[in-house]
């Protein structure tokens, strides 16, 4: 089975894990002029096994969040972003 969560959450540009999204700023000149702006996070499209449930699962993670996963493992990282309400 392939269980997919970005058709149960399917948001863009934000991280299912970490709940990193964009925010926006100010572009500033050399003369000062501000200009209004998004700060984009760094997202990809993942496919990681679980093997609690033995089926590969597709996530849009940021780069962060990979480096979670390749620490802590899927399983944990999955279980914290249900807790904090990302997933």
């Amino acid at each position: 089975m392939h269980s997919n969560f970005l058709e149960e959450k399917a948001m863009s540009k934000v991280c299912q894990l970490t709940g990193k999204k964009v925010i926006t700023g100010n572009n500033v000149s050399h003369s000062k002029r501000r200009t209004r702006r998004t700060f984009e996070p760094n997202l990809f499209t993942r496919k990681f096994f679980n093997p609690d449930t033995n089926d590969w699962v597709t996530l849009k993670v940021s780069a962060a969040a990979i480096r979670n996963i390749t620490k802590n493992g899927l399983t944990a990282c999955i279980k914290e972003a249900k807790a904090k309400g990302f997933m």
